[in-house]
């Protein structure tokens, strides 16, 4: 990993992450979930479902949400909340594109 501008994170190749594709990576000791967008855009979040610890980079999402693929609780990108109350909130992290990387802010 090569840092960027502080504390920006090079974290892979967006090339290897196709359009609609999802991945975890593992960032200065956390799993955090890269979504790449249908347009290309990328969006971040914790890696780890708060309720039972699923794989959010393995849930369904589109533009707005990320879905848990254990029990379907959804998250939305735009804050991390969950849209049931019950259930605790993830972590969105700034990503973006730069020169081809990935880039993660912490």
């Amino acid at each position: 990993m090569t840092s960027i501008a502080e504390p920006g994170v090079v974290i892979g190749a967006v090339a290897d992450l196709e359009l609609g594709e999802s991945r975890a990576y593992a960032v200065d000791g956390r799993q955090i979930a890269v979504f790449r967008m249908t347009d290309g855009t990328l969006r971040a979040t914790d890696a780890v479902c708060p309720h039972r610890g699923g794989p959010l980079a393995d849930g369904q999402f589109d533009a707005a949400k990320i879905v848990c693929p254990l029990h379907q609780y959804a998250f939305t990108f735009a804050d991390g909340a969950c849209t049931s109350e019950e259930i605790g909130s993830v972590t969105v992290y700034r990503v973006e594109e730069h020169d081809g990387d990935i880039v993660v802010w912490l």
